[in-house]
């Protein structure tokens, strides 16, 4: 243990000499939290969107309005013709248009139905679905005012379904309260890989790894002593971008705040041990930044992060039960927003152990035969 606390102090020495690193340990999870926080997300609004109304009535005027009142559509251009409408779309001004076909009071008032086209720009699949979905929940709200206006004429009331809706876990469905947990996963992943990627090299660049090699440190000394400085600076990290999530993006953590640390020390295992294992197989620093890369993406494109794992094919989601990334962030999540405890993750928890026992065994044992 003496020898490991050496090589843990040697480790912290080099880092404080490093002036240029410093910054990057402790501000750069902080702003990769807040850029990642605005800029990812599904939710889409201030959609610019364009409007003809061939009716103008007060029924097509009020369904217009609708659109307006909901707080995702902003009713930028009034049309006057279907002309228009190509200008608006090819040049991006607008990704929505609303027309009103003639005849739209007059079809409703003999409980007809009426005719309405809305275009979408398609371009962005994934933007335009949502948008149409958008679209049909003002639509379905405006048919539902409609049908029950006409039904309170015909009768005071009717029986029938009492529907009450309620969504657990995220009352509000505000998207940030999804994206914020994986994001602190994703962001914490890459850091602590990239700084322990580096370990080994940097040794093997300055000339000091030669060094080491000649004294009598065992592997496993040396690589738990490689591990530990960057698991603590790891941890501050951890609390650093938890409490930027719960105060500047008011993300609430209904669970318990203990065993998140724990089972984030246990998924930083896995991380600093897949950075030892880059720095084993890497000459130069850039070349383990660029294997770090290459890891770290296939982890955050197959964890669930931003993509289902379900609507994987079969072969790719039996590739996911790899990565430990997939785990934490059930855990983070659980924790998070269900407010889960152990007694629900702890098989999630149990897997990303061995992962990370593996992936340190793996290390030491590459770095053993780099030694022989």
């Amino acid at each position: 243990m003496r020898v490991i606390l050496c090589i843990i102090k040697k480790e912290y020495l080099q880092i404080l000499r490093d002036r240029a690193f410093i910054p990057m340990l402790f501000f750069a999870p902080v702003i990769q939290l807040t850029l990642f926080g605005y800029a990812v997300g599904t939710n889409v609004k201030n959609i610019a969107t364009a409007v003809i109304d061939h009716d103008k009535t007060r029924a097509s005027r009020e369904f217009i309005q609708d659109f307006g009142n909901s707080g995702y559509f902003q009713l930028r251009y009034f049309l006057q013709s279907d002309s228009e409408i190509d200008e608006l779309l090819d040049s991006g001004k607008v990704k929505a248009v609303i027309n009103v076909q003639e005849d739209f009071s007059r079809h409703l008032s003999r409980n007809e139905s009426a005719d309405v086209q809305l275009i979408v720009d398609g371009t962005n699949s994934s933007t335009a679905g949502i948008i149409l979905g958008y679209i049909s929940e003002v639509v379905q709200r405006k048919s539902s005012s409609i049908a029950i206006q006409k039904l309170e004429r015909v009768r005071a009331s009717m029986p029938g379904v009492d529907l009450k809706l309620r969504a657990w876990y995220n009352p509000e469905l505000d998207n940030i309260n999804f994206i914020v947990p994986g994001i602190i996963c994703t962001v914490l992943a890459i850091l602590t890989t990239m700084l322990t990627s580096a370990a080994i090299v940097r040794e093997r660049e300055k000339g000091t790894l030669e060094q080491l090699m000649v004294t009598p440190i065992s592997p496993f000394q040396l690589i738990l002593g490689k591990v530990l400085p960057f698991m603590l600076i790891g941890f501050i990290d951890v609390i650093i971008i938890i409490l930027i999530g719960t105060l500047w993006f008011g993300v609430p953590i209904h669970g318990s705040i203990p065993l998140l640390l724990f089972l984030a020390v246990i998924f930083i295992s896995n991380t600093l041990g897949t950075g030892i294992l880059i720095s084993t197989i890497s000459r130069t620093q850039q070349q383990a930044m660029m294997t770090t890369l290459f890891v770290m993406i296939p982890w955050i494109i197959l964890s669930g992060f931003i993509f289902p794992i379900e609507n994987m094919p079969k072969v790719i989601q039996l590739l996911t039960y790899a990565i430990p990334l997939r785990y934490f962030l059930i855990i983070i999540r659980g924790i998070v927003l269900k407010g889960v405890g152990l007694s629900v993750l702890w098989q999630q928890a149990v897997i990303m152990a061995l992962l990370g026992i593996a992936m340190l065994y793996l290390s030491i044992s590459r770095f053993h035969k780099r030694l022989e």
